[in-house]
């Protein structure tokens, strides 16, 4: 039995928060600081020192011995670089313990050692740090220590921002401005701030550790590039929602408990889909602790796993077969006195404010989809997109009857004069309770569904970092909201143009509306017809950062300059060609030395065992023997060529020079050289003796966890 905990005592205890600095910190100090944080002021220089000496003598109390700036570089993991809080020596051998206003706000990192899409050579190393007050610091505590964590915006010398963090930050105060702009048009006088909320929903894969670590494709690529699928996957669909086992109910023990103690409010737990599969969710928060605070789920699921011998997989797609790992991101936009404006109420064809910042949204999202769809792009989502287990790559809007029942009556009489109600749900049974049902059901196939007072964007690969879709959803709804606000603000009559403007967005936007199966075929035809762009692969979705559209939106609410937009493309065809570069040369590695040495091992053991039935017997009828023999040979020539094929093919994308067009040859021709290596060896795992074969099957993996 695992020890008790009381939730309430525990939650945000190693987080310098609110409560904590309202406590340690002067009156004045606290103010000042609060103002910053709540309304977006200019953070006022004179008090950090005072805040550095309250949160060293917090952290010290608590063990704490470094303290790092903690960012997000583009490399879609954290970094940090731990300093002690030592000072010099004095005359007497002693030191004291110091932390300066000076190092709270600033840090100096390398900035040429981080992808910077060539915003800095290796001669021009010079990088800042930057103390980022909305987001807590909070302590770290592993086998290095206890270390005080401080949440840092990353930028380079010259002022570029080279990390997830900073851009996200400029998108929440474009949308922030322009949302209240929309709100005073409706006569709201009192909301001060607009803040969008977001709840990731984080899907992983466990396997034990010691299998893990006899597989070189995980180790090096997180997923499996080799694999015969089971008897059994998720078919029987046993695994979704099902009992949590001991050995993993007591991982997610430990993990609720490290996350609680980091103010991360670790809500739902459950098993997915497939074998080896869970999902972790938490409840909401402002987009920018959202995102700090999903990266330190990543973290900590990885580190708490390495505990319970077991191996964390966070890669969209880590086997071929059964379901990959999406995070659902869960958006919406909320004023600093609880309105939420995606709350459509009771009867949305009366709520005019909440039919425009829906009208908005659609147009929004369609005239940028381009945009949303990169923003969930990474490698690992290429597997995952489109393949009847996730959103296709196709954007489009899930609304449900309701909302679309109002949008239909709008664009055809000019107005709505109901909305569906949901009604109760009769469960026929006597002791069980009649529900009340939504107006609207959902939709699971959508890429981006309203569900209730969000939207749900669900391409969003599992490993990847929230910020950039998030940067991207809140840049593109603040456009679209100064847009309307730039024209309603200056209306005579402004019933009667916002009423005209809402049925005007409303059906030239349209066609980004459908609730219908996202999976079938059908409605890649229809989408087509629509004129809505299918961006099936990462490559193909990279040239969307750097259109003129693109760089106009950024630009205008600076979110991004155009230089910053060309850096993190090529960043990204830096990424893809190194991550199928590493995958190609983890199964040339695993196919020539592990794979084709245990089916030649193979092939000559039953070589010699038809040898010797034929010599002791010349009559023996060994033709099923002679069968798998010329069927092993056949595939294991099969393997050869392929491997030699695809040797060839890596060798030369390794020797183009980095871009696009290297990127493209990696997809074009590197991918599916691979696919040609894999499928005979997953073939001969069916054959070979189990006891030759050199690692691992995916039903060791995934069922004996």
């Amino acid at each position: 039995m695992s020890e008790t905990v009381n939730v309430a005592e525990i939650f945000g205890e190693n987080v310098f928060n609110d409560a904590v600095m309202r406590e340690r910190l002067p009156k004045s100090v606290y103010k000042k600081l609060r103002k910053t944080i709540v309304e977006g002021t200019e953070l006022d220089p004179g008090i950090a020192d005072s805040v550095a000496q309250a949160m060293k003598e917090w952290a010290v109390e608590r063990g704490a011995t470094h303290y790092t700036h903690w960012f997000q570089p583009l490399t879609g993991v954290t970094a940090e670089k731990h300093d002690s809080f030592i000072s010099a020596p004095d005359t007497t051998g002693k030191v004291m313990l110091e932390f300066s206003g000076k190092e709270l706000v600033k840090g100096e990192p390398d900035a040429s050692s981080f992808p910077s899409g060539g915003l800095r050579a290796t001669f021009e190393a010079r990088g800042y740090t930057a103390w980022d007050c909305t987001s807590p610091a909070f302590l770290k505590e592993d086998a290095t220590g206890v270390t005080l964590c401080i949440p840092t915006a990353f930028c380079s010398y010259t002022g570029e921002a080279l990390d997830k963090k900073t851009p996200l930050l400029r998108s929440m105060q474009a949308i922030d401005q322009q949302a209240l702009r929309i709100l005073r048009l409706f006569g709201n006088t009192t909301s001060k701030k607009v803040t969008p909320s977001v709840g990731p929903e984080q899907e992983y894969f466990l396997v034990d550790r010691a299998k893990y670590l006899q597989r070189k494709d995980l180790i090096y690529t997180g997923r499996t590039l080799f694999g015969a699928m089971p008897p059994k996957g998720q078919e029987m669909d046993d695994h979704y929602f099902g009992t949590i086992r001991e050995r993993i109910g007591s991982f997610m023990n430990e993990v609720n408990k490290e996350l609680w103690k980091l103010g991360v409010s670790a809500k739902t737990q459950h098993n997915e889909v497939a074998p080896a599969q869970h999902e972790l969710a938490p409840i909401y928060a402002e987009a920018n602790l959202a995102v700090d605070h999903n990266q330190m789920v990543m973290e900590t699921l990885k580190k708490v796993a390495g505990r319970h011998g077991l191996a964390c997989l966070l890669h969209e797609k880590p086997f071929a077969g059964v379901n990959g790992s999406g995070k659902h991101n869960n958006w919406s936009i909320t004023t600093d006195d609880g309105i939420n404006m995606l709350n459509p109420g009771e009867t949305p064809h009366e709520n005019i404010q909440f039919l425009l910042v829906l009208a908005c949204i659609l147009k929004a999202v369609d005239v940028h989809a381009d945009l949303l769809r990169q923003s969930a792009a990474d490698v690992g989502n290429d597997h995952r997109l489109g393949a009847n287990e996730a959103p296709p790559a196709i954007i489009s809007i899930f609304l449900g009857e309701q909302l679309e029942d109002v949008i239909d009556q709008l664009c055809s009489t000019g107005e709505a004069t109901h909305s569906k109600q949901g009604g109760k749900l009769m469960t026929g049974v006597a002791t069980l309770p009649d529900l009340d049902k939504d107006a609207t059901d959902r939709n699971r196939t959508s890429p981006f569904a309203f569900t209730g007072n969000k939207f749900e964007f669900r391409m969003v690969g599992s490993a990847d970092s929230i910020s950039s879709p998030n940067v991207v959803l809140n840049t593109i709804v603040a456009e679209a909201f100064k847009e309307a606000a730039d024209v309603l603000e200056k209306a005579e009559d402004f019933d009667l143009a916002v009423h005209d403007m809402i049925k005007e967005m409303l059906a030239a936007h349209k066609r980004i509306i459908f609730n219908g199966n996202g999976y079938s075929e059908a409605w890649v035809e229809e989408a087509e017809k629509r004129g809505l762009p299918n961006i099936k692969s990462m490559v193909d979705s990279i040239p969307a950062l750097t259109t003129d559209k693109a760089v106009k939106l950024f630009e205008e609410f600076g979110v991004y300059t155009k230089a910053e937009l060309e850096s993190r493309a090529e960043i990204e065809y830096e990424t893809y060609s190194k991550v199928i570069n590493i995958e190609a040369k983890t199964m040339i590695d695993m196919a020539g030395k592990q794979f084709i040495p245990a089916v030649i091992k193979y092939t000559t053991q039953l070589a010699q065992s038809v040898n010797a039935v034929k010599s002791a017997c010349p009559v023996a009828d060994v033709s099923v023997q002679t069968e798998l023999l010329t069927e092993s040979s056949d595939l294991l020539s099969e393997a050869k060529v392929a491997l030699a094929n695809l040797v060839e093919i890596d060798n030369k994308a390794c020797g183009m020079e980095e871009g696009r067009a290297q990127a493209v040859f990696y997809h074009d021709q590197v991918v599916p050289a691979m696919a040609a290596l894999r499928a005979p060896i997953d073939k001969l795992e069916m054959i070979v003796d189990k006891e030759l074969w050199p690692m691992p099957s995916y039903g060791d993996l995934i069922f004996e966890v």
